[in-house]
């Protein structure tokens, strides 16, 4: 089964909520700090749903039609990786009728909802495993999770398995039928409140057999729902047929950064890294990757590119060039910046006079002209390198073929005849500046 159909025409933008806008003060936390505080491990800002539904139109001006919600179900934590109870929206965020009233909005924009399914771990304020911190081994629940003796303990280590070594996140046994049937349970209730996928965290800490259970029990209710794994490195095996649809495609971030951004990679190095990845994902799959620059687990992008705002559009626009579905992280479209966790989960900057009016009004063109543009969406890819700065993505459908070129260097003059795609589409020199790009073809 190929990865839905209409990842094809998708645009993603991921929210952290916590972080994106407060839209209903009541629920503002008594402890929050100013939305403009430092944004730290713990500290909560006050985002909300609400603050989602409010700002949909700037949402929609980028071309956007899909979201990627960071956790949102019960927790206690800022980022919410540390549900305590998966059926439930978390009380600082609102309420399932204000989660109804975003899926509805977003629904009546043409914009999908994509949750994030966090099933490797939950938090140690789970029903679950409170019950077995208090009943120990006559806990009905004492093999949903991975404990080594009693009592339970946190300090100095704990005595039960968790993600990463944070205490706070005791591990699922994903092996225990009664926990994949929580997980499924959890998987259907949300389709039927009317999401439209799942993004998987850390799922290669599960068992590959729960992954195809849960394949099988969201695509019986509607093979259009979206699957879309964590993965940092080679995408390949979720991309089988049984797991997945996609990956968050690390990857081909690094391929472009590591070209915009560290420079570690030339023109030529870059499209033969490019060729050989999308070589490795098979085709009815290769829309269904989710191609991002930055997320709540990396430095911001224009960080990574010391401030330069051409450099950071040059990385957008071969981002929305490549085959994939492209992803905005909440705040880089305006030129936010920050270091990795926790500086990359700042309050979203909602004043317009600080925002970089290149990058917006770029990555706003970058939506316009996929969206107008059924090449750039599903049309066939190659890459070429014309110099050691100058890399260009051609993509064709049929008889249309669109040509992206990118130039990192301080300025280029491209003879037509440098390239057998180049002199179909234009018998005129291309003039490009320092560290920008040209699109040539019928957009």
């Amino acid at each position: 089964m190929a990865a839905p159909e209409w990842l094809k025409d998708a645009i993603f933008y991921q929210i952290f909520p916590e972080r994106f806008a407060s839209g209903d003060s009541s629920l503002t936390p008594p402890d929050a700090e100013p939305w403009d505080a430092a944004p730290t491990r713990d500290n909560f800002l006050g985002g909300d749903l609400q603050g989602i539904i409010d700002h949909l139109d700037h949402i929609q001006s980028l071309g956007v039609n899909a979201l990627y919600l960071t956790p949102i179900f019960e927790a206690r934590t800022n980022h919410r990786y540390d549900a305590v109870d998966y059926f439930r929206i978390d009380h600082r965020l609102g309420d399932l009728a204000s989660f109804q009233r975003l899926l509805d909005a977003c629904h009546h924009r043409g914009i999908r909802v994509v949750l994030d399914g966090v099933f490797n771990h939950c938090g140690n304020g789970h029903g679950a495993f409170q019950d077995v911190v208090a009943n120990e081994a006559s806990s009905p629940y004492v093999n949903w999770f991975f404990t080594e003796d009693f009592p339970v303990r946190a300090e100095p280590e704990p005595n039960y398995q968790t993600c990463s070594g944070c205490y706070y996140l005791p591990k699922w046994n994903t092996y225990n039928p009664e926990v994949r049937a929580h997980h499924l349970r959890v998987a259907r209730h949300w389709i039927e409140q009317g999401i439209d996928g799942w993004r998987l965290d850390v799922p290669y800490f599960v068992p590959t057999s729960f992954w195809r259970q849960f394949r099988d029990c969201v695509k019986s209710i509607d093979s259009d729902l979206y699957i879309v794994a964590e993965e940092w490195r080679d995408p390949e095996e979720w991309l089988r047929g049984d797991t997945a649809d996609g990956t968050m495609n690390y990857s081909l971030r690094d391929l472009i950064l590591g070209f915009t951004a560290d420079r570690t990679r030339d023109a030529q190095q870059t499209a033969e890294g490019l060729r050989r990845l999308n070589s490795r994902i098979p085709v009815d799959y290769r829309h269904g990757m989710l191609n991002l620059l930055g997320s709540h687990d990396t430095e911001r992008v224009r960080t990574r590119h010391q401030g330069n705002d051409g450099a950071t559009l040059l990385a957008f626009t071969l981002t929305f060039a490549c085959q994939g579905s492209p992803m905005i992280y909440y705040g880089d479209e305006v030129g936010m910046t920050g270091d990795n966790d926790p500086g990359c989960r700042a309050g979203m900057e909602w004043d317009e006079t600080r925002w970089s009016r290149g990058l917006i009004d770029g990555i706003r063109n970058l939506g316009r002209m996929r969206r107008s543009s059924e090449a750039l969406r599903k049309g066939d890819q190659e890459v070429w390198a014309l110099d050691p700065d100058t890399l260009m993505v051609e993509r064709t459908l049929g008889e249309h073929t669109v040509l992206v070129i990118a130039h990192r260097g301080n300025g280029v003059i491209l003879d037509p005849s440098a390239h057998p795609s180049l002199s179909k589409l234009t018998a005129e020199p291309i003039h490009i500046t320092a560290h920008s790009s040209a699109i040539l073809g019928a957009v």
